[in-house]
Parts: structure tokens; sequence; C-alpha cells
């Protein structure tokens, strides 16, 4: 599924995994002129990126005005980049990538650079990246460094990419059965098939282009058209593979990189065997929702046992199959709306508000949450699709429906809560139209890279923690900072002031633990009681994960 950490105390920002300095080298900010890489022995892609990055380097990149569409605020400025839409053919059909920037807040003195930020997905985008220089958690790192967003290719206006109508895409409400039968099952796959067919249809030839190597490579043409000879990068989820991939493929340009919630990058589990692993994860992140609710059956009434819980949460579903809220909050949309409580411990108390209130008669409280907003259908819609291009295309899916029927089925017996709508979200990979390509083996020798931090929660299920023991594996001289004992999804800018402390000194000295360090969990969330301020519109906005 796709998946995104909201980053900061906002609790509406989406960041990734940052890049690393080398801490023997002395540029520590990282500037100049774009190293030359070129070799004999070079793929046509690579002799392809590095005609691109000597392109953009001469080129830059002309910041203006943003356009109202990218919602993004002064003084931050956008501007494009192009990038080769195949870059074994540099010369070919180019596409523009939007950027956004703040400038270092701090002057030239202190100026370490840029710092680019992947939020994951795929399909994110982090257009909005640059506002977060005004959040007192970010002030230190803006006063260092130019805060740098971008949409990916096929995200946003860079070259967008879409399967299907947005009204299509938002067509509520819709069954979930955590147990389908064979007629469900069948309608599914049909509608999978349907699904990959457009997106062949309308991206044609361009399908086979979007992918995490080539979102590495237009990452290391930005860092050229930014006029950065190492790249700084902060990358969460999704973010942190590209982002572990580039570091493979372009070692000698990083200088600083932080991997926030990191996805196990084992070429054997991209990305069928890291789907079904994501989905055992989040049945133990739903059963701590349930035990916390339960904890607090005072405030909320839903029963004073995770069981208890479980039959309030199965009660609403029921109903709901019966008549939707509002018309148009089904099976599925409730449980879209529960799982981003298996991403955010912070979306605890609405989630749980939104069940109790339901119970007791008033539906407000979960169409407010969990009903489709016609006016992100364009952008839910477009983010989808770049999210099944990107996996579809990274590696081998099955393409027999019976391995999936058989894999999901075992599954779901363990772990109904989101085995099947993963499976579903995914599905159209066993028809895609396009050719799949052969995962990179992640990978980096002593010496090879700077030092790296990769950030980690114990009981995150979005990137179960044995990702980040594999990544720290992979790359060598990473070091791992862990969150005991808690599950948010993206923990660097958040509620725990000990990962940020890492995190922050890090990316403005460049130091690091020996090679592993842990911080105590971050405070359960406060519950919220069913008085007039936990329905007046008081709470935190709510953004699903991406």
């Amino acid at each position: 599924m796709r998946a995104a950490a909201l980053y900061g105390t906002a609790g509406a920002l989406v960041l990734s995994a940052l890049s690393t300095l080398a801490a023997a080298s002395p540029d520590s900010a990282g500037t100049g002129p774009a190293p030359a890489f070129a070799s004999a022995s070079a793929s046509a892609e690579t002799r392809g990126t590095e005609a691109a990055a000597r392109r953009a380097a001469a080129t830059g990149i002309a910041f203006g005005t943003c356009a109202p569409v990218e919602r993004v605020a002064p003084p931050a400025r956008c501007g494009t980049v192009k990038v080769p839409l195949d870059y074994a053919r540099p010369e070919g059909k180019q596409i523009e990538l939007t950027v956004s920037r703040s400038a270092a807040t701090g002057g030239k003195a202190g100026r370490q650079g840029a710092l680019v930020f992947n939020p994951g997905g795929p399909g994110a985008s982090s257009m909005y990246f640059p506002m977060v220089a005004g959040l007192p958690d970010w002030k230190r790192i803006a006063k260092a460094y130019d805060l740098v967003g971008y949409a990916p290719r096929g995200v946003g206006r860079s070259a967008p990419l879409s399967c299907q109508s947005p009204a299509a895409f938002a067509d509520a409400p819709i069954a979930a059965p955590a147990y389908p039968s064979a007629a469900y099952k069948r309608h599914r796959v049909a509608r999978a098939k349907a699904y990959a067919q457009s997106c062949g249809r309308t991206a044609g030839t361009a399908l086979r282009h979007f992918t995490s190597l080539n979102n590495a490579r237009d990452l290391d043409v930005l860092r050229a058209a930014l006029g950065e000879r190492k790249l700084t990068f902060l990358g969460a989820s999704y973010g942190t593979y590209f982002g572990a991939v580039y570091a493979t493929l372009f070692p000698s340009h990083v200088r600083r990189m932080v991997f926030d919630s990191a996805v196990d990058p084992d070429p054997k589990q991209i990305w069928y065997r890291s789907n079904l692993g994501q989905s055992l994860a989040f049945e133990g992140r739903w059963a701590d929702f349930r035990r916390w609710v339960a904890k607090h059956d005072k405030t909320y009434h839903l029963g004073s046992s995770p069981l208890s819980v479980q039959a309030s949460y199965e009660k609403v579903r029921a109903r709901l199959a019966h008549k939707p809220a509002g018309g148009t909050v089904g099976p599925a949309q409730l449980q879209a709306a529960l799982l981003t409580a298996g991403y955010y411990d912070g979306y605890w108390p609405q989630r749980a508000t939104a069940l109790a209130q339901y119970l007791k008669g008033n539906e407000k409280p979960l169409i407010a949450q969990a009903a489709p907003d016609p006016r992100s259908a364009k952008d839910d819609e477009n983010g989808t699709a770049v999210y099944t291009a990107v996996e579809c295309n990274d590696a081998a899916w099955p393409r027999d429906w019976r391995t999936w029927d058989r894999d999901n089925s075992l599954l779901a017996i363990r772990a109904p809560f989101e085995t099947w709508d993963n499976a579903w979200m995914n599905l159209p990979c066993a028809f895609w139209p396009a050719p799949h390509q052969e995962p990179v083996d992640v990978r980096t020798g002593p010496g090879e890279l700077p030092p790296t931090l990769i950030l980690a929660a114990e009981r995150d299920a979005a990137t179960p923690y044995p990702g980040a023991l594999e990544l720290q594996r992979r790359l060598s001289g990473s070091v791992l900072i862990t969150e005991r004992d808690a599950g948010t999804h993206g923990i660097g800018g958040g509620a725990n002031k000990c990962v940020n402390t890492y995190m922050e000194d890090y990316l403005l000295t460049g130091r690091t633990p020996v090679r592993r360090a842990s911080c105590a969990p971050h405070p359960e969330p406060d519950p919220v009681s069913l008085d007039g301020r936990a329905l007046s519109g008081l709470l935190p906005p709510l953004d699903s994960p991406v």
C-alpha cells in the first residue's frame, strides 16, 4: 500500500530520508561543479544520467513565484528541472519536474547547501516542504539549509500520470470483506485487469519509465540543477528505498542521508513479499490501537478489552454495509480511515471518537473523517496511478491469480485487518502491460559512503522494523536510531525529542552514534472526551497517509 510519513509538529507534513555528509570532505557545503563519473563500462542509462546532470548543472533552475495550484506560500519559490523520460535516450523526450525551495535563513556564512526531501509513496509530492522552515522544530535546520521539495515524475504537474477518471476513482461506498467470497474475488480480479489495461492505454509507451531507478536518476539531475556537488537528502517510507538505490548508484555524490522508516531493500522483498509483510505488521498495530481504546473505555465505551473493541468495530462495519453513512461511507471507507490509526497514533483519539459517536447515533464525525473528498480526487487518483506504475514496473509479480489467492487467503487467517484491501490495491501488477525490471541489489562497501542515519520505530507497520536492520546491514557505516516500543510511521521531526536531537545533530554536524542508539517511546495520546470540543472541529486536520 502507499505509505508516507507525516512529519513534524503540524502533523500534516510528509518527510523522507536525509542524505549523508562525507565526514572527511573539506567541502562542508557540498556545493560546486557536479562530479564527473563517466566510465567506459557505463550503461546507456548511466551515460544518459551523466549527460542530463551536466545539462542541468549548466542550466540551473529559474525559481520564481509558485503557481497557486502548488499551495506553496512565500518566501518559498518554485521552478522546474528537465529530465529525460528515458535515460537510455537522454537527447530524446524531456519531462519537467516541479521544484520548490526556501533559502537558508541563516545567511551565506552558515549555509550548508540544499536539503532535498521526498515523502514516499510512491506517488507523493513534497512541494510543501519549504514551509516547514517556519515550524519551531525546523528553525535550526532551516538556518543551515535551503529546504527543497519536488514532485517526482508522474506526480502533480511533473508529467502527470493517470489511469482512470477522478470520479471513477472516488466512487463510494465500496465493500471491503475481510474474508471475500469467490464471487467478490472474481469481481476484484476483473477490476484489476481493467485498471492495468487503462494505465497502458492512457500512458502508452511512457508507462515503463516510471520506476525507482529513474526516480534515483532524477534525484541526481535535481542535485546537479541545484548546484550541489553532493546530495543532502531526507527520505521517508518509500523515499528511503529509492534513496538507498541512489546511494548504491551514486555513492560518491552522497553528503548526508537520513532514512526515516526504512523499506526493506532486499530484492526478494520488492514488492510482492514486502506488501504481504506489511499486511501482517498492520494486524499488530491494529491490536495496539484496540488495547489503547480498551484502556480508555470510560471515555469511549467501545469495550474494556481489545476483543470487545473489535466487536464494536465489526458492529460499525455491519451497519455501514447495510446503510452507508452519508451515502458514501461504507466498509472500505471505514477501513481506510481506521488504517491511518495504524500509521499514526495521533489519530487514535479521533478515530475512537468517530466509532463511539456512530454507535450513539451521531454519524457526523465518521463522515467527516472517512467520506471521500471530491476536492482531492484528482490528486488521489494521480498518486495511486504513480504508486501502481512504479511498484509494478520495479520487479516481477506473480502473474497467476491462484498464487495471490493462496497467499492472501492464508495470511488473512492470521491478519484479516488489512490483508485483502492491500492485495486488491496491488493486484493490477498481476496483469501489468509494461515490462518489469530487476530490483537493484542495494549495497555499499566500507568507505564508499559517508555515515548515513536510519530512523525506525519498533512497531511501525507500514515499514516493519526488520527492514531497518536489513538496510543498515547493506549500507556500510550506517547508523540506526530506534524508537523502542512505538509504531508511528515517520518519526524524525515528530513527537520524540530524543529522535529529533539525533537527526538534527547529524544534519547540522555530520555526527552520529557509533553504530546504534535507542530512544524511549513518545507518550501515548491522551483520550479525547466525547464532549463539544471533540466534535466541534477543534481537532487537528485529517490527512490520509500515502
